[in-house]
């Protein structure tokens, strides 16, 4: 069995404590380095050094990690015994109605390419998974465009979400998906902006694959870590790390390598505007600068700037799609 990253010793557990302490002394050219989660490359050297800027939920500092062989930005350790609180209460997902218009459009367009991907899925029946679905608002759109979808089936860990989509006609299942079972098999899954929140992404795909019909599609949305933003700010902050809640986060070349080694195939991978970053990385370095406000009562996300940005960098980034990398990425898959 390929071990995975939680499995990999990081050089100050292999080595005895006291040589552990020289690795972080602050006076010695001593860097700490690490395995990178996908290739396996050894070694992955520090890219950045982040906190939550965005939400302040802790002050513990996390290392970002940057295999130079495949680009994948990870962090080790991973704070998966911090959930509670590095997700906090007032994080956007939670609140009601905290999207706002630029989000209502960036969704807007995305529903364009969800219709598209319907229309190529043959049948007289579709089912459809939205796996960290919340209230499964995107199933209600899609309902209304394409008279075969049966069933649309809700996977998502917050427990407030599931009375409103199973009123709204939908199935919910509260949890992570490596832990739903099902006898159906469904047509078309969604998971966007989803693997880089995981622990380990091979077991999510994994789980996926076993509930995808022969001929169905798997959509994938997640930050791209080759981009020109990510190098603009890499030395402040760049939103696309949303520390401490992004664990893995892909370039194109390595999000290929984790799809193929489980068992798909990709069918088509196109870059997407990623305003949302560019806004989280410009808020946040004028903030450190003392040049406005955020704190733990008013994040980032909910800062008068914010939308205004978004749009802006968002319109910029669907003018220089055609020519060079953002951000974000869309990757529809097949099982081989």
């Amino acid at each position: 069995m390929r071990p995975n990253k939680r499995d990999h010793p990081g050089l100050k557990d292999i080595l005895p404590k006291n040589i552990s302490k020289i690795i972080h002394h602050p006076f010695m050219n001593i860097t700490r380095h690490s395995y990178c989660p996908v290739c396996h490359q050894w070694p992955a050297e520090i890219w950045s050094e982040a906190r939550d800027f965005e939400y302040f939920s802790s002050e513990n500092e996390y290392v970002y990690f940057n295999c130079p062989g495949c680009g994948t930005i990870f962090t080790d350790p991973l704070p998966a015994d911090q959930l509670n609180v590095i997700y906090p209460s007032n994080y956007y997902s939670y609140v009601p109605g905290s999207k706002g218009w630029v989000f209502m459009i960036k969704e807007w367009l995305d529903l364009r390419l969800f219709r598209k991907i319907l229309k190529k899925i043959k049948g007289d029946s579709i089912n459809i998974l939205d796996a960290g679905g919340g209230t499964g608002w995107i199933m209600d759109v899609l309902k209304k465009t394409d008279k075969r979808i049966k069933l649309t089936q809700v996977v998502d860990i917050d427990e407030k979400a599931g009375d409103v989509a199973i009123e709204k006609g939908h199935a919910y299942f509260e949890g992570r998906i490596e832990d739903f079972e099902s006898e159906n098999r469904f047509d078309l899954i969604l998971m966007l902006n989803l693997i880089e929140h995981v622990a380990d992404p091979e077991e999510l795909l994994r789980k996926v694959l076993t509930l995808l019909t022969p001929d169905g599609i798997v959509l994938l949305k997640t930050p791209q870590t080759r981009s020109l933003d990510a190098r603009l700010f890499r030395n402040s902050y760049w939103g696309g790390l949303h520390c401490p809640r992004h664990w893995t986060i892909f370039s194109e070349e390595s999000i290929r390598i984790v799809v193929e080694r489980v068992g798909f195939k990709v069918d088509k991978l196109r870059y997407t505007q990623g305003g949302p970053f560019w806004a989280f990385s410009l808020i946040i370095l004028l903030a450190r600068k003392n040049w406005l406000n955020t704190s733990k009562a008013r994040p980032v996300i909910f800062h008068p700037l914010f939308p205004i940005l978004s749009a802006f960098f968002a319109a910029f980034d669907f003018l220089r799609s055609p020519f060079s990398r953002t951000s974000q990425i869309f990757i529809s898959i097949k099982s081989k």
